[in-house]
């Protein structure tokens, strides 16, 4: 087994896995039982009727019909195999390693499936969130946030999502210190989702860890998300929300996080653009509006703050295309709309877009508009 691992004994390993496997019995009813009994191993050995005295006898007889289920037993076989491989690890409230943020939440899981290096989960850590379908421009303050943030000290957490989270993670993954990155899944760990993640998975693996508390093989769901985003907010100090709409899953795991005392921000954004109005919301309820890494590095901790840290505008533009990127603005808007704005001739204008859209200042959006990008 890995020396990083703390469960010597595969027979305390067996007894972790049947505690929180079997259906019905949840966090809160495996931590009952942990509290009445201490080890899972004596649960097993206090027999039906005193575990039926603290839980209840429907969840007590699912518990023992376990241990004589095949198909359960199965799983424990495949799942004790699987950690025996270079890198994975279980990691059980009885461990050092288990995150110590997350004893803060209502329903911790007992057990971690975790690949990576399991020292990360309690390092300094912001949750970094938003929108799947995210703006060019919510993809380049996802990137420069997080490295920014990274730089500083802290580890991002995110939800290996596409969109907002896998920029979130590449850009902790581009700072050259070893704050790294967790990814907490809504899967199986043994699964990628999505699977055109997969490359990322791996490079996270390399500098931080990928989290489940689902057993091997379990598929992606609707209902697992909002279980892995109570894991965002559980194991965050704080929580950076990028772009959300207003049904957006983020705002799920901005509430979680609220709820447990952690510090909320929101990055604002144009008032027509619906990949933003959850956070406008979100500032309205109190979360702080941020501008830069800088703004959070602060309130959070002086000691963190360093200029040097924070995204910054991008280089200054070359004189001739000022002109044109201040007819544009920060709103998406139309090729007749720059040209009305500007002053200057169609085919100036195409010109100009051109270069800016190869250096990275301007984006091209669906129904050919367009919109300038604010780099770090």
């Amino acid at each position: 087994m890995n020396p990083a691992q703390t469960i010597n004994d595969p027979q305390d390993l067996t007894s972790w896995l049947n505690l929180t496997l079997p259906p019905g019995i949840g966090p809160r009813t495996q931590q009952q039982l942990l509290r009445a009994f201490g080890q899972p191993k004596a649960v097993f050995t206090a027999g039906l009727s005193a575990v039926a005295g603290v839980v209840g006898i429907k969840a007590a007889q699912s518990l023992f019909d376990g241990l004589q289920n095949t198909a359960q037993q199965t799983l424990v076989a495949q799942t004790l195999a699987w950690f025996r491989v270079a890198g994975h690890h279980i990691v059980t409230l009885a461990d050092a390693e288990y995150p110590q943020r997350l004893l803060e939440s209502n329903d911790p899981p007992c057990l971690l499936y975790v690949i990576g290096d399991p020292r990360y989960l309690n390092l300094p850590a912001i949750g970094v969130v938003g929108s799947r379908n995210a703006t060019p421009q919510g993809i380049e303050n996802a990137l420069a946030f997080s490295r920014a943030l990274a730089d500083a000290g802290f580890t991002i957490i995110s939800g290996l999502a596409l969109g907002i989270d896998a920029a979130a993670h590449e850009g902790a993954l581009r700072s050259d210190t070893a704050s790294g990155t967790l990814a907490i899944i809504g899967t199986g760990i043994d699964r990628v989702y999505p699977a055109s993640n997969r490359k990322l998975a791996h490079l996270i693996t390399g500098k931080g860890c990928i989290i489940s508390e689902f057993p091997l093989g379990t598929a992606a769901t609707a209902s697992n998300f909002p279980r892995r985003n109570r894991l965002i907010a559980g194991l965050s100090q704080a929580c950076l929300v990028v772009e959300a709409a207003p049904a957006s899953g983020s705002l799920i795991t901005a509430r979680l996080a609220g709820e447990l005392g952690r510090d909320l921000f929101a990055i604002p954004g144009s008032i027509h653009a619906p990949q933003y109005k959850g956070c406008h919301a979100l500032i309205k309820q109190g979360a702080k509006l941020v501008e830069c890494a800088q703004d959070i590095l602060e309130e959070l901790s002086p000691r963190h703050a360093n200029p040097a840290t924070s995204p910054s505008t991008a280089d200054a533009p070359r004189p001739e295309h000022r002109v044109l990127l201040q007819a544009i603005g920060h709103d998406p808007c139309t090729l007749d709309q720059i040209i009305n704005r500007s002053g200057l001739t169609a085919d100036v204008v195409l010109a100009m877009l051109t270069e800016l859209s190869l250096d990275g200042s301007v984006t091209n959006l669906p129904g050919g508009r367009y919109q300038r990008l604010i780099r770090s």
